[in-house]
């Protein structure tokens, strides 16, 4: 293959194999508090985490881009799995950088109305470490990476990685153990 062609397939390749990224933030951590707007079946809505851990758990994931093939599949799958988190008491929050009315479209079509989708702003990202670092990708984004935080506000579960698909599974897991 022409060399002119291999260091840009090389840096796609990289890119789309990443593996799991490290978040500075570790099990055992304080989850840092905050208050956002999000959206839910279309509806804006404010969201508090210290208010939402009076509940329960919550599974605070972050993704990179609502609309993009993997946002949306991990949507799905966190929609499909919500009576799952629900039996287990925990909350399943999506964050990104995301402006609200897109999330709002997103909350509807993506996530089925089944759970709330917040705006991660700059000052989120930056305290759960959670910038997408990764060469070509705009500024702003967020990694995929979540997050299960017990009622206490004590981090109990991270797991970072591009690849959505285990991120459910994980979190429903890391959930079901905090009520046992």
């Amino acid at each position: 293959m022409h060399k002119t062609l291999l260091a840009p397939l090389a840096a796609v390749a990289a890119l789309l194999a990443a593996g799991t990224a490290h978040a500075s933030l570790p099990v055992g951590a304080k989850a840092p508090a905050f208050a956002t707007k999000g959206a839910k079946g279309g509806k804006v809505l404010s969201f508090d985490l210290k208010q939402a851990l009076k509940r329960g758990p919550v599974v605070l994931y972050f993704y990179p881009k609502a609309f993009t093939q993997g946002c949306t599949l991990e949507a799905h799958a966190f929609a499909e799995a919500s009576d799952d988190f629900a039996k287990a008491g925990a909350m399943v929050v999506g964050m990104s950088a995301d402006d609200l009315p897109t999330l709002q479209k997103f909350s509807t079509e993506a996530c089925r109305d089944k759970f709330t989708v917040a705006v991660a702003t700059p000052a989120i990202i930056k305290e759960y470490d959670v910038a997408l670092k990764r060469d070509g990708m705009p500024a702003g984004m967020t990694d995929r990476t979540s997050y299960v935080i017990a009622k206490d506000g004590k981090i109990t579960m991270v797991h970072s990685e591009l690849d959505y698909r285990d991120h459910v599974k994980l979190t429903l897991e890391a959930v079901r153990k905090l009520k046992k």
